[in-house]
């Protein structure tokens, strides 16, 4: 069987970002710069990432033309607001294909996604989003499915996952979960949890019970679903 391309490509793009383009800037413009990023990752994980500039440039306590000369365009604050979150999401597939035991891999990768999406209303659309100056969003999502496509065909050889699950059902847990997180972060945590322990009983071999055809589903659907924009 070919290797498949590692996720950590996404974490050696990421993680650089921040640090790299806060180089070489006066102490005042270093603050200015915390401080927009700050607010503007408050602003997202609440609302989403269509919260207006003038918005969090209010909430940051600056002027919107002092946030425009840190971050050009809308585009490149995004990117920069949720690069920790892009390095992470890459780390998680990395650790759930790392781990030896199939299904506990695979349940590493439900879980820890979920929790992320629950957490911050804006990173699915942000990693989902075709941002010119992000990392390379396409390819990255392309190699993300094709990580949970080994995920899912190691636990269903294990014995461990129903032989009927397909990779495209992560796509259509994702949309369920983008329903639970519109509520406060307390009940959007608590909901997706549950939700997950529901659904990640449903996937363990031995439930004989048949499913309709799976849904043509890939990742990009969910930055296309109305909880997803």
């Amino acid at each position: 069987m070919p290797a498949q391309p590692s996720q950590k490509s996404l974490v050696a793009a990421a993680e650089p970002l921040a640090a790299t383009r806060s180089e070489g800037l006066r102490a005042d413009a270093r603050h200015n710069r915390d401080r927009i990023l700050e607010a503007a990752r408050e602003a997202y994980a609440a609302q989403g990432i269509d919260v207006p500039v003038t918005a969090i440039a209010r909430r940051a306590g600056v002027g919107v033309a002092t946030l425009y000369r840190r971050f050009p365009t809308r585009a490149a604050l995004i990117t920069e607001a949720f690069a920790e979150q892009f390095a992470q999401c890459g780390a998680v597939l990395d650790e759930a294909l790392d781990d030896p035991d199939p299904w506990r891999g695979f349940c590493t990768l439900i879980e820890k996604v979920c929790a992320m999406q629950a957490a911050d209303r804006g990173f699915t659309a942000a990693f989902l989003a075709r941002f010119p100056d992000a990392v390379d969003i396409d390819g990255e999502r392309a190699r993300a499915e094709e990580g949970i496509a080994r995920l899912v065909r190691r636990a269903q050889e294990a014995g461990q996952l129903r032989a009927d699950f397909h990779p495209g059902d992560v796509t259509l847990l994702l949309l369920a979960n983008c329903g639970v997180a519109e509520g406060s972060p307390e009940v959007s945590a608590a909901a997706s949890r549950r939700l997950v322990g529901y659904l990640l009983q449903s996937f363990r071999a031995g439930r004989t019970a048949p499913l309709p055809p799976p849904a043509p589903l890939e990742l990009r659907r969910v930055h296309q679903s109305p909880h997803g924009r």
